[in-house]
């Protein structure tokens, strides 16, 4: 009986003392003066992965699934990023008086959490941008080297897995500040022309940007990679006289990975559109290299499309907008004159800063063949704004209101990204420029004159 019970008590203790395999993390704390009644989390990559409510004495206390990995908590006002793992049983305490100086974590995952913490003030006395990259060289690359020894000391307390990631994304962290200090200081100091010494820590030349598994994993890494091909292309596009487009479809070409390859030409296919000169060359070279044919299919519809907006191609239309003088007006109401068209808002500054421009242009083309529209896509819920800016401002010209303000066919049709976007049409109703120039630029009277308007 005694070796059953002694066999029975070995069992017991061999099955308490083995650790229990879990798939979530608990995240827990107290917050001080909350500015909100919620903590959004997000992860790396910005997607939210949950809302946790903050109860009135700041309190909370949520379980977080398959956790592992970097994210972001944001009270609505503030964030700041920390690191969960399975397992993890995490305490956060701090006061939004002091956001980040009084974070503090307890807890299982307090040691990586508290360095990301510790990590963020170690930069932040670092310097703004231009108390930073204004320095000289000298002294800007002794503050980048102590600021990388304190953060290697910081790291000490840290759990080794950790720290060995963390020293490579420091390392990355570290060169992408070194690579744009060049331009950065030649902004701050308004010396165009300086140039780095011969002995400066950096040689853009001999940066491996091929490396596949840092480019997924490290965010720096990947900013890296993008610069590298900014800066070289740049430079062979200057040296060889083609496009910036043109070097930088034959530089992707050497490029060894496809993941890297494809991830850069999806960023690049956003410059495939009506206002830039050199998509054909772009676009052309994206087909050529990429394997990624669900991408592919998506960038040709959307070339098809823009292939529309080419010069002397019949315009879009817009039906019956809402004209601030009274009734409606219709594109083709106006045919028979030239058409300069002005897609703005009242809440976009840019638009409002071309407005004295252009009631120049208005005045110095009044009485003659062409007509001035300024279609605003404001939301509906501002019309009353619209009316009483249009009141306000003394706009000249045809004032309109389109239909469904980003989501009007006549705005999707001409594959609008931003505003204040012009359009310049001819008498029969075709296009002269889909991406016509503002009135703040002397080239829009360069083209009048060649109109002879």
């Amino acid at each position: 009986m005694k070796k059953l019970l002694f066999g029975i008590a070995t069992i017991a203790l061999v099955s308490c003392g083995k650790e229990e395999t879990v798939n979530y993390a608990l995240f827990k704390g107290n917050i001080k003066n909350p500015n909100g009644k919620e903590l959004k989390i997000t992860n790396s990559s910005n997607e939210l992965v949950r809302t946790i409510k903050v109860l009135d004495d700041g309190s909370f206390t949520d379980t977080i699934f398959n956790a592992n990995g970097h994210h972001r908590f944001s009270d609505g006002k503030e964030s700041s990023s920390f690191y969960l793992k399975d397992g993890y049983d995490l305490s956060l305490n701090m006061d939004t008086k002091e956001f980040d100086e009084t974070i503090v974590y307890t807890g299982k995952g307090n040691e990586v959490n508290n360095f990301l913490a510790q990590k963020y003030l170690i930069k932040e006395r670092a310097g703004s941008p231009p108390e930073l990259y204004g320095l000289e060289e000298s002294a800007y690359v002794d503050k980048m080297n102590n600021l990388n020894k304190e953060l290697e000391k910081a790291l000490e307390k840290v759990d080794s897995d950790f720290a060995e990631e963390e020293k490579i994304k420091i390392k990355y962290e570290q060169l992408t500040h070194m690579m744009k200090y060049q331009d950065a200081y030649r902004y701050f100091s308004k010396n165009k022309d300086f140039t780095v010494s011969e002995a400066f820590p950096i040689d853009l030349e001999k940066i491996d940007v091929t490396n596949e598994e840092h480019f997924e994993k490290y965010d720096a890494y990947k900013e890296i990679v993008r610069y590298h091909l900014s800066k070289t292309a740049s430079k062979n596009a200057k040296k060889e006289n083609i496009s910036f487009e043109a070097a930088a479809i034959t530089y992707l070409k050497n490029q060894k990975s496809d993941v890297i390859k494809n991830d850069i030409l999806k960023g690049l296919a956003f410059q495939v559109s009506i206002s830039n000169p050199n998509s054909e060359v772009l676009y052309n070279g994206i087909m050529e290299l990429s394997n990624d044919e669900e991408f592919k299919e998506k960038l040709t519809k959307q070339y098809t499309s823009m292939q529309k907006l080419a010069d002397g191609k019949v315009s879009p239309s817009f039906e019956n907008y809402e004209n601030n003088a009274g009734g409606t007006t219709s594109l083709a109401d106006l045919k028979g004159k030239y058409v300069y068209i002005d897609l703005w808002a009242t809440w976009c500054q840019p638009c409002k800063a071309e407005i004295p421009f252009l009631k120049k242009v208005e005045e110095k083309y009044s009485g003659k063949n062409i007509a001035f529209v300024s279609i605003s896509i404001d939301a509906k819920a501002d019309h009353d704004t619209w009316k009483k800016m249009v009141k306000d401002e003394e706009l000249g010209g045809i004032q309109l209101m389109a239909d469904k303000d980003w989501q009007s066919k006549f705005v999707l049709d001409y594959q609008v990204q931003g505003i204040p976007h012009f359009i310049l049409i001819d008498p029969e109703g075709n296009i002269v420029k889909s991406y016509a120039p503002r009135p703040s630029n002397k080239k829009l009277i360069e083209l009048f004159d060649e109109l002879k308007i």
